[in-house]
């Protein structure tokens, strides 16, 4: 069963997404986390690169005595919120088993080294398989449901993730908190971005339903939009 998908962002007048970046400076507020908890998620899912942000630890050994079976793993299965990572080929080094009192879940592919199993185990990081070489985000979600009772998920960037959950047809609803900033300049990611192999890919989105509006104040605003996606439309490009 599929978790009702919401992509949550923050950004510029441009699309931009790293407010250090942004011009004016400041005024911008905490709104992302106000809005994260409002929300309410069941688990919240970034990509490797914002991942490595929150990671404390170093890449684990390169070689292992052990051997693993390429199965799902969970340290926890008591998590209010569940914080997961998408690290398709096990870059993450943790040195942490959550980030702000979240359980983290990795997810996977099966090719992955024995080495990098073995360093979550010993950090007490869970994690899933959804894929061979590269992530199926379909499976991805379902197992998040199955296992972990996961019924609503934020999906929170970068934007090669978001852009890959856009284009899997998998995103239900999109919030975007606009503050009134400017990039204005090369070099930053946006709110949907994809990899180059990815560039000439397009999302299998219907519609888009502009749900609410909200001024929190200081010409930020939130938009909330509802997104239709057309299977047959996905399948077809896919």
């Amino acid at each position: 069963m599929k978790p009702y998908v919401i992509c949550l962002m923050h950004a510029s007048l441009d699309g931009r997404t790293h407010p250090s970046r942004w011009r004016p400076k400041g005024g911008h507020g905490d709104w992302f986390e106000k809005i994260h908890d409002r929300l309410g998620g069941d688990a919240w899912v970034i990509g490797r690169v914002t991942g490595s942000e929150f990671a404390k630890g170093k890449p684990y050994p390169q070689t292992s005595g052990e051997k693993f079976p390429r199965e799902n793993w969970f340290a926890r299965r008591d998590g209010d919120t569940y914080g997961v990572v998408l690290d398709a080929h096990g870059k993450i080094g943790w040195g942490r088993s959550d980030i702000g009192g979240d359980p983290i879940v990795v997810v996977l592919t099966e090719s992955v080294p024995d080495s990098h199993l073995a360093g979550l185990r010993g950090e007490g990081v869970s994690y899933i398989f959804a894929g061979k070489s590269e992530i199926d985000l379909a499976m991805t979600v379902e197992i998040l449901n199955r296992e972990l009772g996961v019924k609503r998920l934020l999906v929170e960037g970068g934007g090669v993730a978001n852009g890959a959950f856009l284009r899997a047809g998998l995103i239900d609803e999109f919030n975007l908190i606009l503050s009134p900033a400017i990039d204005g300049a090369r070099g930053a990611p946006f709110v949907f971005d994809s990899t180059e192999a990815d560039s000439d890919k397009r999302a299998p989105l219907s519609a888009m339903t502009l749900e609410s509006t909200q001024d929190l104040g200081g010409g930020v605003l939130l938009l909330r939009y509802l997104i239709q996606n057309d299977p047959a439309r996905h399948l077809q490009h896919a």
